[in-house]
């Protein structure tokens, strides 16, 4: 296994455990993790639609909001997210907007999913920014993590 699979595994397992916090358990369970160019964790978040009453509150926009704060710049180069599920539109766009290098993502998401599944709003060549999309990392475990919660 190469160095870059061991660290998005690694990192994916990080943002399996914000999934599956009970913080929000009316939340559907995904969870992500930014980290910085040197590999430091940056932020790290769950949904919260249903905690917030906000139809915003995806772990990525969570992440990406706080990240910023953080740095104290909505510019993120350099940076890696890593997701349990493959973003939707307005998740894959504010990654693409905040200049995001990397996005790693664990389930297909068939339904929404905007990084190669419905759409690929991250690849598509008029942006002005692409990012490297790693997909599938540890997809069986993200994949049973909801399909346990809407089991339920």
């Amino acid at each position: 296994m190469t160095e870059r699979r061991e660290r998005h595994e690694r990192w994916m397992r990080r943002a399996l455990a914000a999934a599956a916090s009970v913080d929000a358990p009316d939340d559907v369970p995904v969870g992500a993790v930014l980290y910085g160019p040197e590999g430091t964790e940056l932020a790290a978040a769950r949904n919260e639609r249903e905690a917030a009453q906000d139809p915003t509150a995806h772990a990525e926009v969570l992440v990406l909001r706080a990240a910023a704060k953080q740095l104290n710049t909505w510019r993120l180069a350099g940076c890696t997210l890593v997701v349990t599920l493959e973003p939707c539109t307005m998740c894959a766009g504010a990654l693409v907007l905040a200049r995001v290098d990397t996005l790693v993502f664990g389930a297909w998401e068939p339904k929404t999913g905007a990084v190669g599944s419905l759409w690929d709003v991250v690849r598509d060549r008029r942006n002005n920014h692409r990012p490297e999309v790693y997909p599938g990392v540890l997809e069986a475990e993200c994949a049973l993590l909801l399909r346990d919660f809407f089991r339920e």
